[in-house]
């Protein structure tokens, strides 16, 4: 298992359009992905399971990958996270 952190600097946080991203991103990994903000996670492979969250800008989640390409699946997931500026 891999954990990471990101930080959300997009001015409307993970709303659809950016989420929708970072789920077709996550869906292009064998691993599980899991997306951990304010207590609470969702798969990130799931578009309802992240908007749920309701992530905020300047919000750090947190990142979990387990399985064959965890690594490189949360560096991945961190890089989309981080370059949605909206």
């Amino acid at each position: 298992m891999v954990t990471r952190e990101a930080t959300i600097k997009s001015s409307t946080g993970l709303h659809a359009r950016p989420a929708t991203l970072l789920v077709k991103k996550a869906s292009s990994f064998k691993s599980e992905l899991y997306l951990e903000f304010n207590g609470k996670k969702a798969n990130i492979k799931s578009l309802i399971g992240v908007l749920s969250l309701g992530v905020t800008k300047g919000a750090k989640v947190i990142i979990t990958a387990s399985g064959d390409d965890e690594t490189l699946a949360a560096e991945e997931i961190v890089k989309v996270i981080e370059s949605i500026e909206e």
